[in-house]
């Protein structure tokens, strides 16, 4: 056991609120985590070196049971549409029960940082019942120099005690599990729940709600940069893309998920991926696939054959297989976590429906509209229920971790396009000649050269027309791309059945947007499905 990781647990474990706890570890390497969570039985090793654990009945997150609480400071800041409140008093109860149950038992701590730009960072302590859970979020957040440590004061708490069960007539809550947000106070609790998932989102949720306040733009978003310093950044919600796409061998990843975009640019939230690994292979993925198979990745909820090799391919568990690991265990990462202004967007959908186009141009009115409608689509099999496709409309391509209204985020980022003359285009890596089920993926290749052609600014200087439905601008040819599919409409057999479909699809989306209207200006409410605009 280590020195620097044992300290006084009348001194130490009282600056966390869990004065009762048997003892502390305060900030482990991922060597003595590794060591405490196999030897606790909480996880195992794998052939290749990465530590796998299962998560049991939460694969993963529980959207349902999290909570914010309302109180003076948060009654007229938060979106109660889309956040359940949880009274102060009854926070105030959940709180003592589980520092109650925390009592007599060995904590981890890990005192991390969530955002890489200083003056915009969130100093943060995680508390966690389980090893495993340490290691995860020393993977996924920024840790601070070991120098920095004696003075660490955070400026938000976690504790994550899994085996806390909540009482929802005590607690107000809806089940055993919960996560329960002090955005005033700067506490979140979670219980019932060994999905490590809930913690990293937490820091979202915290960062969306303190940030815009200052100005800057959170988002549910990867980033990379290219080699003359210009940055794109990719929105999109889960399987979409947005972590194969940023990883591009000939472009810096500046982060997979979370970032924030400030008056000096982006910057990462974090300081680790979590990747999804079902049907993961070193051929299509070959950087992320790499790191599945070193020390100090954690691999979650994946299945190990006899020899304790992750089988990728094998779903029995969830499809939701994840890997956590630092940053720097993709090759091209950034050091610094930053990069200048954006000078693409990218917004990610995956149309189960077949009638996107594979890439179209938005103006900055049609890029606001598709963020605050956070498209994409769930096809048969992937939910117990669906048997076809089925549209999902997540605003700000990111709606559970969103506090504050919608229109705030909207608004800001749409200031932002506007300011720095950012180019917005929608991709689609969906499904082309017909829906789900009848049609087939994108191909990644033709996805890649259309990103590429993007970004490299060479599609500004192509043909495009007006999408009949949608009314974004979409190129007509594009070099290296098969000129058929970028007309979703002329790769269906049956016509009538797309021009059925589109309607369906357009409809949807004029439904979910009427609950926005009246937070938008006219510009926005014009760029709806339906409207032509005639082609650049």
């Amino acid at each position: 056991m280590e020195k620097f990781g044992v300290h006084n647990p009348a001194t130490e474990l009282k600056t966390v609120g869990l004065g009762g706890a048997a003892s502390v570890r305060y900030n482990f390497s991922a060597a003595a985590l590794y060591e405490e969570s196999i030897r606790r039985g909480e996880a195992e090793l794998t052939a290749q070196g990465a530590l796998r654990a299962i998560t049991g009945q939460h694969t993963g997150r529980s959207p349902r049971d999290k909570f914010v609480v309302r109180d003076a400071n948060t009654d007229g800041e938060i979106w109660w549409d889309n956040n359940k409140p949880l009274s102060p008093e009854h926070f105030a109860l959940l709180r003592d029960d589980m520092v109650a149950h925390a009592a007599g038992k060995d904590l981890f701590v890990q005192d991390l940082v969530g955002g890489a730009e200083e003056g915009h960072a969130l100093p943060t302590r995680v508390v966690t019942e389980f090893a495993w859970h340490s290691l995860f979020i020393r993977n996924l957040l920024i840790r601070p120099d070991a120098a920095a440590l004696p003075t660490f004061v955070p400026k938000l708490t976690i504790i994550d005690l899994p085996s806390f069960k909540a009482d929802p007539a005590r607690h107000g809550c809806r089940s055993e599990t919960v996560i329960a947000c002090d955005l005033t106070n700067g506490l979140v609790l979670i219980g019932g729940t060994s999905y490590a998932g809930e913690m990293k989102k937490s820091v979202f949720t915290v960062l969306n709600y303190l940030l815009p306040a200052k100005g800057v733009m959170p988002m549910h978003c990867s980033a990379n940069v290219g080699p003359e310093g210009d940055s794109a950044i990719f929105f999109g919600l889960s399987g979409t893309g947005k972590t194969t796409l940023s990883a591009d061998p000939a472009r810096t990843l500046i982060g997979d998920d979370e970032h924030g975009w400030s008056e000096n640019g982006i910057f990462n939230f974090e300081g680790g991926c979590y990747a999804k690994t079902i049907r993961l292979s070193a051929e299509a993925e070959p950087e992320i696939y790499a790191t599945t198979q070193r020390f100090g990745t954690v691999l979650e909820n994946v299945v190990l054959n006899e020899r304790r090799e992750p089988d990728f391919d094998d779903g029995s568990l969830t499809e939701n297989t994840r890997c956590a690991y630092p940053m720097d265990f993709i090759p091209n990462a950034s050091e610094t976590g930053r990069a200048g202004h954006p000078k693409t967007i990218i917004m990610l959908t995956a149309d189960a429906f077949g009638v996107m186009p594979p890439i179209a141009r938005l103006t900055p009115d049609q890029a606001m509209y598709h963020f605050l409608s956070g498209y994409t689509a769930k096809v048969a099999g992937t939910e117990k229920g669906v048997v076809e496709p089925e549209a999902t409309f997540s605003t700000c391509f990111g709606a559970p971790f969103m506090p504050r209204h919608p229109a705030e985020y909207g608004n800001l980022l749409k200031d932002l396009i506007g300011r720095h003359g950012v180019e917005c285009w929608l991709v689609n890596t969906g499904w082309t000649g017909g829906a789900y089920g009848t049609g087939k993926r994108m191909p990644i290749k033709a996805t890649r050269a259309l990103l590429a052609a993007a970004l490299s600014g060479e599609l500004g200087q192509v043909e495009f027309r007006a999408d009949p439905n949608f009314g974004f601008a979409v190129p007509v040819s594009v070099n290296g791309v098969d000129g058929g599919i970028l007309d979703p409409r002329s790769t269906w057999a049956d016509k009538a059945a797309y021009d059925a479909q589109a309607e369906k699809l357009v409809s949807m989306f004029i439904a979910n947007f009427a609950k926005f209207e009246g937070h938008v200006d006219g510009g926005v409410r014009d760029a709806a499905p339906g409207v032509k605009v005639a082609a650049e």
